[in-house]
């Protein structure tokens, strides 16, 4: 299994710190409590059933034609492979893993691409191309139209872009969603990081018709439990806290941003929900902060950390003591 955030058991077993004196920065979800209501007691003796208004609550918020519900974004990332044969797979990296391993677990041998212009150079050799936008680990961003001129290209040798856009929700502007029912283009989009439901396993696939039903059949019926469906229509569909949310979240990215400027690491990417920082002793920062009880995410093959957001100002203060007493030893 690859490594990812969140992994606060095992943290709290190697520092012996018990896992509820943690404040949990690794996974660049949300941070705050999403209002739910109860679920209604008679879904968890059901099995689920289409028709209770997810689909519809979802193709509106997307302002998709067409998607199909998963169980994550990380279900679909898992299964798409499988719809292609013979394809020259192209991924814009780095990016988060699990891409490279599908494609590679397919038995593909996917080309890693580091750039636009390696993306330009190499695309008219490919059938597939994947990336992550905004990219998670570094926040990289792509424009819709750059997008669409890669998209259009494939298509005209009837290649597939794949979009990864599970932390898009805050800048809705840069997603290709109203675009995913043209041929050759899937999206990806997940409840877990803007709507902080990381636990609810709830993603969505925007293609054409034809795409969806073939991974319908790949991934089988009840891919996505009845509590989960009820909690997802509902969150997709209250317009007042997404909007108070997505305000909150860009002020707090770039407090977030301000603060490791102030402590001398700047950011060398990120997005509303989380910032990249660059440091040749990534390591040593990632365990000073551990030591302290505050969990980072780190990439050390790329000698860089992500730090996620504080959901309150008690978690703020402990991120700026932290992070003081790294610039203290370092």
């Amino acid at each position: 299994m690859l490594e990812h955030g969140g992994r606060l058991r095992r943290a709290a077993l190697e520092y012996g710190i018990p896992t509820g004196d943690w404040l949990d920065l690794s996974t660049g979800l949300a941070p705050y409590a999403w209002p739910l209501a109860s679920v209604p007691p008679d879904m968890w003796h059901r099995l689920p059933e289409e028709g209770d208004g997810l689909e519809e609550a979802a193709c509106a918020y997307y302002g998709a034609r067409f998607l199909l519900p998963v169980a994550g974004s990380q279900a679909a990332i898992q299964s798409l492979p499988g719809l292609f044969r013979g394809c020259r797979v192209g991924i814009v990296e780095p990016c988060y893993a699990e891409h490279r391993r599908a494609w590679e677990m397919a038995g593909f041998a996917p080309i890693s691409l580091a750039s636009e212009a390696d993306v330009d150079t190499r695309l008219e050799q490919l059938d597939v191309l994947a990336l992550v936008n905004p990219n998670n680990p570094t926040g990289r961003l792509f424009t819709v139209e750059q997008l669409l001129h890669w998209h259009a290209a494939l298509a005209r040798r009837d290649g597939c872009l794949i979009v990864d856009e599970a932390f898009v929700d805050t800048t809705p502007e840069h997603s290709l969603a109203s675009y995913s029912h043209l041929q050759g283009l899937i999206v990806l989009r997940s409840l877990g990081k803007f709507f902080g439901l990381g636990g609810a396993r709830l993603g969505f696939v925007l293609a054409g018709e034809s795409v969806l039903l073939q991974l319908a059949e790949t991934l089988g019926p009840w891919t996505v439990s009845g509590p989960t469906r009820h909690v997802g229509q509902r969150a997709l569909a209250d317009r007042s806290t997404q909007d108070r949310w997505r305000s909150r979240l860009l002020a707090d990215g770039e407090r977030l941003a301000a603060l490791l400027c102030a402590r001398g690491l700047k950011p060398a990417g990120g997005c509303a929900l989380f910032q990249w920082i660059e440091h040749p002793d990534a390591r040593a920062l990632q365990d000073c902060l551990a030591r302290q009880g505050v969990l980072i995410r780190l990439f050390p093959e790329r000698a860089a950390v992500r730090i996620g957001l504080p959901g309150d100002e008690s978690g703020w203060r402990r991120l700026d003591t932290a992070l003081q007493a790294f610039a203290e030893v370092s």
